[in-house]
């Protein structure tokens, strides 16, 4: 098929998933009511100078919301969670078209000064791990970190915790995905053999967040789940999950029943921010990571990934004023 011919197949198929998933005056109000727009994005003093183009934090929590001790135990999911980011992502899109960027949870970060909600003792800037930043003031000390270390204003942002994530892969009817070796991992669950498989929930979940049988760690983990994250849009997109009542309605509920949004977000910005992951499946978007020194660092909160600063701030400045990014980044 000609690649014009491909790119007006796949507007057609956002336009008739958006149709049949949010244009109905029903849907619409029901995705519209069950929306948690539990985070302001204005909290906390000073912010970026808005930018050119749209510019969304997209982020994989470690809540526990919605699962059962059985499912905690079968997914591996057990001990803790709620206050930790397994992923985060940058999109941004704009006139330049659309551009992903990893931010590895490990990044060694200023984290600005906060207030600590529960104890509501005022905290001075400091280093610290990215994923702390969620960890020690939620939603609204992460975003504060990603626009005081990147210079970005963040437009828009999504959280979606264990539970949703399981739900989204198995109402797409699980997930394509093919690795160069086999995977055995005991703290996530993974167990994987050499080419390519069809992922439900639970082996989603494992894949995006192992680490310790990647050669490169968090930047590889990175890595994966920016793969997985196009190959899921993909398959959301497809004619049998889009076209499908039984997987599409579903899917939207799912991914209502753990997403946590900022107070500004209406449906229709939902499918601009899917469309966008959509364009980056199917080409016509980059995908990288931040740019880094190559190493990681010993710090008094254990090892941590470095950015190189330069490169970081020349990819940061391009997405700000929606330039053509050059970095050797890729992901």
């Amino acid at each position: 098929m000609p690649p014009s011919r491909r790119r007006r197949v796949a507007r057609l198929l956002a336009l008739v998933l958006t149709v049949l998933l949010l244009a109905g005056g029903g849907t619409y109000a029901w995705a519209d009511y069950e929306l948690d727009r539990s985070v302001d994005l204005a909290t906390g003093g000073s912010r970026p100078p808005l930018g050119k183009g749209t510019t969304y934090l997209i982020v994989g929590s470690d809540s526990r919301d919605g699962l059962s001790e059985g499912a905690k135990r079968d997914l591996h999911a057990g001990g803790g969670g709620g206050g930790r980011t397994d992923s985060m992502m940058l999109l941004h899109t704009g006139t330049r078209g659309t551009t992903m960027v990893s931010l590895p949870r490990d990044s060694w970060v200023n984290l600005p000064s906060y207030l600590d909600p529960g104890t509501g003792q005022r905290h001075r800037p400091a280093r610290n791990k990215l994923n702390a930043a969620y960890s020690l003031g939620g939603a609204p000390l992460l975003v504060r970190t990603v626009e005081f270390n990147t210079g970005l204003r963040v437009d828009h942002y999504a959280e979606i915790g264990f539970g949703g994530f399981v739900g989204v892969v198995d109402a797409v009817g699980g997930v394509d995905m093919c690795v160069d070796r086999n995977i055995k991992d005991e703290k996530s669950g993974l167990d994987l053999t050499k080419g390519c498989h069809t992922l439900d929930g639970g082996q989603a979940l494992a894949f995006v967040r192992q680490r310790h049988q990647e050669a490169q760690g968090d930047l590889g983990r990175s890595r994966n789940q920016q793969k997985f994250l196009a190959a899921l849009a993909h398959k959301a997109a497809a004619p049998g999950t889009a076209l499908n009542p039984f997987r599409s309605y579903p899917l939207l509920g799912a991914a209502l029943d753990t997403l946590v949004v900022d107070k500004d977000m209406q449906p229709r910005t939902l499918v601009s921010l899917f469309q966008a992951m959509r364009s980056v499946s199917s080409g016509d978007g980059r995908q990288l990571n931040v740019p880094v020194t190559g190493r990681e660092i010993n710090t008094s909160k254990g090892s941590a990934v470095q950015w190189d600063a330069a490169e970081a701030t020349k990819l940061f400045t391009a997405l700000r004023n929606d330039r053509p990014v050059s970095t050797e980044q890729e992901g």
